[in-house]
């Protein structure tokens, strides 16, 4: 390996041309080994908290607890959420996920206005993340009242935990520090940006604030990044439109000019669906040349929705080669399809699993048709985005 190449290709400099290369192979999920050269990243999609979801955890607290309290956010256990999947988390030196809703307190609701327990994240955090990601269309469902509480609520997490989050600040002092949100791993400087295409509600007052998908902000966070010297920068768009398996000419232009910005990778949210992804090649004004993946979107990780394209999902393992003084995003991610069951398919409440681990167990389903719908799903988003795993 040429390192001085190496070096080259992480300049942050003003680039001059970028192309895109579509087919590349992939590197399976499980291929991957958490080596000490490497600083390995998990990221999954949408973490929602649909009514049904919400209701069903009470459900299962209530069981062995009997008295339970709907108002009280420690009356739900959602322990079967990501139970398949939590030791991938927690063997990850990064673990990063996109929580889509406010904690505005009880009553707590599902979907169109979102209002989660403010247990749900305690439990995520538990699961083994790092990073938790708030800008999204659901995040000012409950207006600015409901999202000053959220912070609140996150600012305690992070003080109890060190487990931190982005896309929403307090105040100018706070933006000034949370976007981007810089995390170190293994001496490597990690700056995370994450903003949104848009709220579903609008904002009332200036603080507190929601990172919107607005170029001259974007800019800002990452010059902040690079005057901290960071290693990589993370983008982690809110984009796209939903249920479609591909990008679409806005994300496609907006990834170019983050990567052409000196963002050094760059994954999705928001569409629900698994979308394609690219290579973008950046060729620098010294000619050294830069490769940022581009997944457009991991689609959910957990929700109660009933589209089973929306319940297929994927997974990604993104690797950062460290040597000496070299950082370096290596170009080929792993990706891990995965399946949201629903109370009583498999698990007695909501449970995520792995698709490759579970072809070929149809007999621990207890609604075998649902099954079938893993597989032929899985099959079928496969064609669509031209993502193997």
């Amino acid at each position: 390996m040429n390192w001085k190449n190496l070096l080259s290709g992480l300049l942050l400099v003003i680039p001059v041309t970028l192309s895109a290369q579509i087919e590349r192979p992939w590197i399976p999920f499980e291929d991957f080994s958490f080596r000490k050269d490497t600083v390995s990243i998990v990221l999954i999609g949408d973490v929602m908290m649909h009514g049904p979801q919400s209701r069903d955890a009470f459900r299962v607290y209530s069981e062995t607890h009997p008295g339970a309290d709907r108002d009280n956010p420690h009356h739900y256990d959602f322990s079967t959420f990501f139970m398949h999947l939590k030791d991938r988390f927690t063997a990850a030196d990064l673990a990063i996920c996109n929580m889509e809703f406010p904690m505005a307190g009880p009553p707590y609701t599902g979907y169109p206005a979102f209002s989660a327990p403010d247990t749900y994240p305690d439990y995520i955090a538990s699961c083994g993340f790092d990073v938790l990601l708030t800008a999204n269309n659901h995040i000012l469902d409950k207006g600015s009242a409901g999202l000053k509480r959220t912070i609140r609520v996150y600012d305690a997490l992070e003080a109890s935990t060190g487990i931190v989050y982005t896309g929403v600040s307090k105040d100018s002092a706070d933006d000034e520090a949370r976007y981007p949100v810089i995390v170190m791993v293994k001496g490597v400087k990690f700056a995370i940006l994450n903003f949104t295409y848009g709220t579903n509600s609008g904002s009332d007052t200036r603080w507190p604030k929601v990172n919107l998908m607005h170029k001259d902000d974007i800019a800002k966070a990452i010059a902040r990044a690079k005057a901290q010297h960071a290693d990589v920068i993370i983008a982690i768009p809110h984009w796209g439109i939903e249920y479609q398996f591909r990008h679409n000419a806005q994300q496609g232009e907006l990834a170019r000019w983050l990567a052409k910005s000196g963002v050094d990778l760059i994954v999705g949210h928001h569409p629900h669906v698994v979308q394609d992804y690219e290579l973008l090649t950046v060729t620098d004004s010294d000619g050294t040349v830069r490769e940022v993946p581009v997944l457009y979107s991991l689609g959910n990780a957990v929700s109660n929705q009933n589209d089973l394209e929306a319940r297929l999902e994927a997974m990604a393992l993104v690797k950062v080669a460290v040597h000496g003084r070299i950082r370096k995003v290596l170009p080929r991610p792993g990706v891990s399809y995965l399946w949201c069951t629903k109370p009583r398919m498999v698990e007695d409440s909501y449970s995520v699993l792995p698709v490759k681990e579970y072809i070929g167990r149809q007999e621990e389903w207890r609604i075998r048709e649902d099954y079938t719908n893993m597989v032929n799903t899985y099959r079928f988003v496969k064609s669509k985005t031209g993502i193997e795993d």
